[in-house]
């Protein structure tokens, strides 16, 4: 998919500004619905009596859906394009919520939160392939970040105002507040954004031409580190904030759910301030893979301390705290982009995104795996979390490391 970008006029830039904020409000409820499982996760325990296994099942299916959907979403934008893409697919996630509000169990909500991975699954790419392609290529660092930081008001609605909502009602009102949010967002949509001229033309393109530009993009060997680090970075954060911090801090240190609640809106609040950070201190291509690798084992080395620490202190403090160094994943996007001739910056940012997710499933999965052998064995859960989290982190970034980066077939990040 071609990115040129034409001289936009004050008036242009207004507009284009208008719509990526429909698009933004889209991506904060899909932020909003994926940390929505630590903070329903202590109430879900306690109704339906769910294991650490369940829990990661629970809160990763809504990433299994998310990530593998990704080569699909690509595919749609290329041929229909980022509007009618969104308007037809996130749907999906308001009708998830509504079954996952009526669940009488743990099937129907797996169900819910399947669909509702559906429906989000185009939300960022969105973003990222507006900016792309309506905005200077030289702001695309700064912008993505910015995107990032609005975008993360939907963390702070999984915050005390649902923690709130939860303890004054149900979790199940969580979930009604979210499908009625996502609504208007979808309206926001389809009342602003509007197709640049020509839009459609590459409905022409067939379907197997589409997953052919899919293949190209992993014969490039450089694809695979990328893949590699996009697989455990966010999805160390999600795994955290997304999932364990409610659980952590009400088990490990006796917190109430308002409580875990105040700490989560602030872990969000700093985090809003991470993204357009490091977007407007992007290094550029020249050290911009450096600062990835060693931001990446900046944040591992914050989990092996929580996980060999038990004071709520630290564990508050050093969630605050990587909150906001994680912003420095917004620069994962902007290495994405230069990676690739302008023509597959829409299918490889599908795939960057698509990694991003599966990974947050898959570490989601196998922490809840690990914290069921911890109890199993009668040991402290959080420690091994911790600990798995730390070590996935460092592997992806030393895969990243040493495949190859772009340029020569052996040059290395």
């Amino acid at each position: 998919m071609g990115s040129s970008v034409p001289t936009p006029t004050r008036s242009d830039q207004a507009s284009a500004w208008t719509m990526l904020l429909a698009f933004t409000a889209v991506f904060a409820m899909s932020q909003a619905f994926r940390t929505l499982p630590a903070i329903v996760a202590p109430p879900l325990v306690s109704e339906f009596g769910l294991t650490p296994g369940q829990l990661g099942v629970f809160a990763g299916a809504f990433h299994f859906a998310f990530g593998g959907l990704q080569f699909v979403m690509g595919v749609g934008m290329d041929m229909f394009g980022p509007r009618r893409t969104v308007l037809w697919v996130f749907p999906l996630a308001i009708a998830g919520a509504l079954i996952a509000a009526a669940a009488p169990g743990y099937g129907a909500l797996l169900i819910g939160q399947v669909l509702i991975g559906t429906g989000c699954a185009p939300a960022f790419v969105a973003c990222t392939l507006f900016i792309a392609t309506r905005f200077e290529p030289a702001r695309f660092a700064s912008m993505s970040g910015a995107i990032l930081g609005l975008g993360s008001v939907g963390l702070l609605v999984t915050g005390t105002p649902l923690a709130w909502l939860i303890e004054a009602s149900s979790w199940r009102a969580a979930f009604i507040a979210l499908a009625a949010a996502s609504a208007l967002a979808w309206l926001a949509v389809w009342r602003i954004v509007k197709d640049p001229p020509g839009a459609g033309a590459g409905a022409r393109m067939s379907l197997g031409t589409a997953l052919r530009g899919y293949g190209e993009l992993f014969r490039l060997p450089h694809t695979w580190g990328i893949v590699a680090l996009g697989l455990v970075t966010y999805a160390s954060f999600m795994a955290l904030r997304g999932l364990w911090l409610g659980p952590l801090l009400v088990d490990r240190h006796g917190f109430s759910l308002v409580a875990s609640g105040h700490v989560a809106l602030a872990v969000s609040v700093v985090g809003m301030l991470g993204p357009p950070l490091f977007g407007r201190i992007d290094p550029g291509t020249g050290t911009r893979r450096r600062w990835l690798v060693g931001y990446s084992l900046l944040i591992a080395l914050g989990f092996f301390v929580m996980a060999a620490t038990h004071n709520p202190g630290v564990d508050v403090g050093l969630a605050v705290v990587m909150s906001l160094v994680s912003g420095y994943m917004v620069l994962q996007y902007a290495d994405v982009k230069s990676a690739y001739p302008a023509a597959m910056t829409g299918r490889a940012m599908a795939i960057f995104t698509m990694a991003m997710f599966l990974g947050v499933a898959l570490v989601q999965w196998l922490t809840g795996r690990v914290a069921s052998v911890a109890a199993a064995r009668g040991a402290e859960p959080y420690a091994w979390i911790l600990a798995s989290i730390g070590l996935m982190l460092v592997a992806g970034a030393l895969a990243f490391r040493w495949l190859p980066a772009p340029g020569r077939p052996g040059e290395r990040a």
